[in-house]
């Protein structure tokens, strides 16, 4: 498509529509970012309906393209895909205000709830809440390694390297990086070599209940990935979000030294952003240990909180993150007041969180419609899927041992690193409330965020009648 034609179409689409305007386009993604909760899942549902099915900017197969593209980078493969087709829409500076439309709901609340949490998170009533949402997010959890599983495990070869994977993690404390990489490996040989075993798409399959034809849509059939910026262009935007993505990095470690918690924050989510592929709950798999065990910024219970707080909130299921980097930075605030250092701790985790997604679009997004049908890569995805059923496995194991027992120890000895609770500290209440809520979510399909909201009234509701103290 030559430059006349692509400017030709930025003011009519291809089914001979107006082209949407940069101010529509920015009320479109303001709508999505508002109505995105219930994590990865939800949030693509909602934006193919809009996105796909009410305003026909693309169509099905674009759609899923994009997201399977997506789902090969590091991060969370949501907000991936408002940028991605942000940048279809209104290029750079549209993949950028969709991308911070996205998650700035998110930010908001994440921040709010962090300040409400830091300051009245042992009272009472907070706690009760609190206890009922964690029983609600252990069972969504669960729920998350059925539905991932049911579509990764295939065959045989990849419930092996689930559970290869989740022995790794659970028995052995194999850094989350090092399972992925090698389920990664393992893929694209197994794909390069034409393995039967190794043929799946790894993608996540049909997202919606019709079918959009691309010739009845916006941007219609042809390919406009090569039509973008050229590659001086893209090396120019690649600098720029490397050098805002690291420079404070860079600057904090000189100015605060390499034992401050903010050096701590702004190195392990910098690394977190770059090898954290297979969605949200793999992600968080990762941050727990390291955020728990490693660096000691929350308890094993307080990582749940967090993880409520997101399931209840707009935007993307990473933005726990940021609670995690709030308690960090409040409780090790160095000469700053605690809350002042909670809230630099918050944005900084964010910042370095999400900056580097943009950069993985910006650079890859041009180069698409030759990644798309690459079957080595298809297959390393398919792999690095059938790895992280291991490993959120691993991590719904291990919140159940902290929500359903109120004493964890660790055994350590013959090489295993496992966590072990103290069966006569088995609390009742948090078991008929993880039972609850499983059944709940898994024999009645019930609302996520539904599930949330009478979980938390569940923990009301015993604090209120004295049976939680």
């Amino acid at each position: 498509m030559s430059k006349t034609q692509l400017e030709s179409q930025t003011r009519q689409g291809a089914d001979g529509r107006a082209w949407p305007s940069f101010t529509e386009a920015m009320g479109v993604w303001a709508r999505i970012a508002l109505l995105s909760f219930g994590g990865p899942a939800g949030q693509i549902a909602v934006m193919h309906r809009i996105l796909v099915e009410e305003k026909r900017w693309l169509g099905e197969k674009r759609f899923l393209h994009a997201l399977n593209f997506c789902m090969l980078l590091p991060g969370p493969e949501a907000q991936q895909l408002t940028v991605y087709v942000g940048w279809l829409m209104h290029r750079t500076l549209g993949g950028l205000v969709a991308g911070i439309l996205f998650v700035l709901p998110g930010v908001a609340a994440i921040m709010v709830l962090s300040v409400i949490y830091a300051l009245y998170g042992d009272i009472g009533p907070v706690n009760a809440l609190f206890f009922g949402l964690k029983a609600a997010v252990l069972a969504i959890v669960l729920q998350a390694v059925f539905r991932i599983g049911k579509r990764a495990l295939a065959n045989g070869t990849m419930i092996a390297l689930a559970a290869f994977s989740f022995a790794a993690i659970f028995l052995f404390d194999v850094p989350f990086p090092l399972i992925i990489l090698a389920a990664a490996a393992i893929g694209y040989i197994g794909g390069k070599s034409g393995l039967k075993a190794f043929q799946g798409s790894g993608g996540h399959g049909a997202v919606g209940n019709s079918s959009v034809a691309g010739e009845d849509t916006i941007l219609g059939r042809e390919s406009l990935a090569e039509a973008g910026t050229g590659a001086a262009g893209v090396l120019k935007i690649g600098i720029t979000l490397i050098v805002l993505w690291l420079a404070p990095v860079a600057i904090l470690m000189l100015i605060m030294g390499p034992d401050s918690v903010f050096t701590d924050i702004a190195v392990f989510f910098s690394k977190m952003a770059v090898v954290t592929f297979g969605g949200a709950y793999a992600v968080l798999a990762y941050v727990a240990q390291a955020a728990v065990e490693n660096y000691g910024w929350l308890q094993p219970g307080e990582m749940l909180d967090g993880l409520g707080m997101a399931e209840t909130t707009p935007g993307p299921l990473i933005m726990v993150t940021q609670f995690v980097g709030f308690m960090g930075a409040f409780r090790d605030p160095g000469g700053l007041s605690p809350m002042i250092a909670g809230i630099l701790g918050g944005l900084l985790t964010t910042w370095v969180t999400f900056t580097p997604c943009f950069l993985w679009i910006f650079i890859g997004a041009p180069h698409i419609e030759k990644l798309r049908d690459n079957k080595a890569l298809s297959a390393a995805l398919s792999t690095i899927t059938a790895a992280v059923v291991g490993v959120i496995l691993n991590l719904a194991l291990w919140f159940a041992l902290h929500v359903v027992f109120r004493t964890v120890g660790v055994f350590d000895g013959m090489g295993m690193h496992v966590s072990m609770p103290a069966f006569t500290s088995i609390d009742p209440y948090a078991v008929l409330l993880c039972v609850a809520a499983i059944i709940a979510l898994f024999r009645f399909n019930m609302n996520v965020v539904l599930l949330l909201v009478f979980a938390a009234l569940a923990g009301l509701g015993l604090f209120a009648t004295g049976l939680l103290i």
